[in-house]
């Protein structure tokens, strides 16, 4: 999610809200006037000669688009996924301004608005959700007390018509939050940017997954964003152990969050012309960590940057390199699956890069869709973010202005 926008460029985003939804960066527009630019398409569209319809694409078609004024809303920020592991039916949990929209992608060509689960408060530019056990949790930032919406996503099977949703409960322990993880292997979800725990972590045991409980701090530093693992990499002093890779507006911190009652920081590392360190991913095997700066672009005039960490010693990570694409855009949010690192980079929409040795710098991209055809200026609009991790292989992603893209591969 993007608290740099709220921190230094809030007329900007001001500008960017009002647009959602309308003219040619908003959703589809069915009835152009004689100056409008044609409706963007809804699919299907195959990926043919570098095009799907309106969108420029490398590998990677349209399957479907849903604008937001079908999901009850005019603009987005973060989305997320889940899997009915009892049916098999997959969802995309659709982040607005105005609340969670929840959509049936499992017909990838044709899915299906069940409903939304209203902000708790107001409305936000910022809005972040994770699963554990079939329930989603959702926070918001800049939107009073709106704490920690609990959904149990089971109440989604057997909906044929468009439903007006609550909360299961909501946790109260903080009001506003910019992001929130989740640990699924232990059952613990991070809230981070909150208005308690120094703007840390602010952790949370949800093991039982309606009832939350507050479980501790960890609060050296404002974090933006952060990913909590089962550490199984090659250091050995800290095999087993929680591990939270954080980024810190200022810096990349590695913290020992197993004991939630003295969690540590491990290290802290910085790299040159850094701006503002956004958001970050470990590769699977724990061996290196992806970051993306979100200032970097716009400050120093640099393409779009992927920083890439050694973090193969815990206790000392290495800065390798920032691999830089051939867009202008500024990064977002990132993800990993295999040796696959699927980017949501604003204006440029989605990024899909290879990496084989890391060590030696060999990344390249692979395949693109641009979701935000309108520019490819470097500002704060088009794709926020992307969820690879689907098990029919359907990537979803949320686009600010442009809505619900379902995408395929070959």
């Amino acid at each position: 999610m993007s608290f740099i926008l709220r921190c230094l460029v809030p007329a900007a985003f001001a500008l960017i809200l009002c647009s959602c939804g309308g003219g040619g960066n908003g959703s589809a527009n069915n009835n152009p006037g004689p100056g409008d630019p044609p409706a963007l398409s809804v699919g299907p569209a195959d990926c043919v000669g570098g095009s799907a319809d309106n969108f420029s694409c490398s590998g990677v078609s349209l399957a479907a688009r849903v604008p937001f004024d079908q999901m009850g809303g005019t603009g987005g920020n973060d989305i997320w996924g889940w899997i009915d592991t009892t049916t098999g039916n997959e969802y995309a949990l659709v982040g607005k301004t105005n609340g969670t929209a929840f959509v049936d992608v499992t017909d990838p060509m044709s899915p299906v608005f069940l409903g939304r689960l209203a902000t708790q408060t107001r409305s936000s530019a910022w809005r972040d959700i994770k699963v554990y056990q079939d329930h989603a949790y959702i926070v918001a930032d800049d939107a009073g007390a709106h704490g920690m919406q609990v959904f149990d996503l089971t109440r989604l099977r057997g909906v044929n018509a468009p439903q007006d949703f609550s909360a299961d409960i909501v946790y109260g322990d903080f009001g506003n939050a910019h992001n929130i993880a989740v640990n699924e292997d232990t059952g613990f979800a991070y809230a981070v940017g909150t208005n308690t725990c120094n703007e840390g972590l602010h952790m949370i045991d949800i093991t039982t997954p309606n009832n939350p409980l507050f479980a501790g701090c960890h609060s050296s530093a404002e974090t933006h964003d952060t990913q909590c693992v089962v550490y199984s990499g090659p250091d050995a002093d800290h095999q087993g152990a929680e591990i939270c890779a954080s980024s810190n507006k200022n810096h990349v911190e590695i913290a020992d969050v197993t004991n939630k009652a003295a969690p540590l920081t491990v290290s802290t590392i910085t790299y040159p012309q850094l701006g503002f360190v956004h958001q970050g991913w470990l590769t699977e095997d724990h061996r290196f960590l992806f970051i993306g700066d979100e200032a970097d672009e716009t400050g120093l005039g640099v393409p779009t940057r992927t920083h890439v960490f050694d973090v193969t010693d815990l206790d000392a990570p290495v800065y390798i390199y920032p691999y830089e694409a051939s867009t202008p855009s500024i990064d977002h949010n990132l993800y990993v699956l295999g040796n696959r690192v699927y980017q949501a980079n604003y204006t440029s929409g989605l990024r899909i890069l290879e990496f084989t040795d890391l060590g030696n710098q060999q990344m390249a991209e692979i395949a693109f869709f641009d979701t935000y055809p309108a520019s490819d200026a470097v500002n704060f609009d088009g794709a926020w973010s992307v969820y690879p991790y689907l098990p029919s292989g359907t990537i979803i992603i949320n686009d600010t202005s442009n809505g619900l893209f379902v995408l395929t591969q070959p």
